[in-house]
């Protein structure tokens, strides 16, 4: 079916779900036990997980997919409700996070481990740190990330700390993230060592707390587009695949990005939504076509998927030439459906749509103030045949 037909078929199945608006972000986990462990701007609310794994009748025992996990809050969610999931994702820092929010642990060997951690005397090393991170972080907490990094290695959780001062890193640095790039604020910061410490006892009280889940809970570091899964082995996705922007989430989490490396964790880039503006929409909606054949192929006869997804407004020049005469260039401003699009892709692979919430409505804004329309934040709801 032509994209054009299928849009006006559409119609009926748009529902506003203005309600839901905050569960599209990650703010409501923000005072939320282990999901708040790694601020992960680009991600949704549990609560949004739950109500999905009410909505298509998920039990203990079922598998559910998250191809871009971010930070790991379905797989939490999931292993919560006693649901297995896997997750997998390119940002190293994203899967390092969920892979260390999802484990399990035993508070008591944590406390024993914090109490060697702190009890250590301080000693300067002679740390290398990259400009970006001198430029973000002070040079006593540079120091003190130095010390305790090294210090973590020998610990039997050493992710579990790593996280944590991670986290503590991010606290104390002037970094401040502006839409898809860093800026640079400068500000009073807490010592990073009484910081560091209070994030760790604070996580270990989380994982006191928490009632036991022994759901399985696999995370991978891989592609979308080549997922590392059987046949019909999913019973549902539930996912939000980064937006058609020009951001390059590696830059975005560059301090995040060091730690990696200091773990020797190997880099990917994103490769979704990083291309030049003039073939940017083209290329995104190849490689989303790529992962919704994915999605389609791991998933069961009856599986439903959920997609988070917000359009897009992209302004590009084009070449054009009036009859007779010079060519010139003109701005073109395009606002992008990227639900309806990624609906139809859906449906052409074999999925049926049943319904595309609409979360949140958000103006355009072209140099971050002049607004160029209104754009959609939706959530899709599939069903496989």
């Amino acid at each position: 079916m032509q994209y054009e037909e299928f849009r006006k078929q559409l119609t009926h199945k748009v529902e506003e779900r203005p309600e839901w608006k905050e569960l599209a972000t990650f703010v409501p986990n923000k005072p939320l036990p282990v999901y708040n462990w790694f601020y992960y701007k680009e991600g949704f609310a549990k609560q949004l997980v739950e109500k999905l794994i009410e909505m298509f009748g998920l039990k203990e025992g079922d598998m559910v997919l998250d191809p871009f996990c971010g930070s790991g809050t379905t797989l939490v969610a999931c292993k919560q409700a006693g649901i297995n999931s896997a997750g997998t994702d390119v940002l190293p820092t994203a899967v390092f996070a969920a892979s260390v929010k999802a484990a399990n642990y035993n508070p008591e060997k944590l406390r024993e481990e914090a109490k060697v951690l702190f009890r250590r005397k301080f000693r300067k090393l002679e740390w290398e740190f990259p400009k970006i991170m001198r430029a973000m972080i002070n040079k006593y907490a540079l120091d003190d990330i130095a010390f305790f990094s090294s210090s973590i290695d020998g610990l039997e959780n050493k992710d579990f700390f790593t996280l944590a001062l991670l986290n503590a890193s991010i606290k104390v640095s002037y970094a401040w993230k502006d839409g898809g790039v860093i800026k640079i604020r400068k500000h009073p910061v807490p010592p990073l060592r009484k910081l560091f410490q209070r994030v760790v006892y604070r996580m270990i009280k989380d994982i006191e707390d928490s009632e036991p889940a022994h759901a399985a809970v696999v995370v991978m570091q891989g592609d979308a587009r080549k997922l590392n899964l059987d046949d019909g082995s999913v019973d549902a996705v539930i996912t939000s695949p980064p937006y058609l922007n020009n951001i390059d989430y590696t830059k975005l989490y560059a301090i995040e990005d060091f730690f990696m490396k200091m773990r020797h964790v190997p880099n990917m880039r994103s490769f979704l939504g990083i291309r030049d503006m003039t073939e940017q929409a083209e290329a995104y909606f190849e490689d989303m076509n790529a992962a919704l054949a994915e999605m389609h192929r791991v998933c069961k006869p009856g599986a439903h998927v959920a997609i988070v997804i917000g359009n897009a407004y992209l302004r590009r020049s084009e070449a054009l030439r009036e009859p007779g005469e010079q060519t010139f260039s003109k701005a073109i401003n395009r606002e992008i459906e990227t639900d309806f699009i990624l609906a139809h892709m859906a449906s052409e692979i074999g999925f049926g749509v049943e319904k595309i919430y609409v979360l949140n409505k958000r103006f355009a804004l072209e140099n971050r103030t002049e607004k160029k329309g209104i754009l959609r934040e939706s959530l899709i709801i599939l069903k496989k045949k």
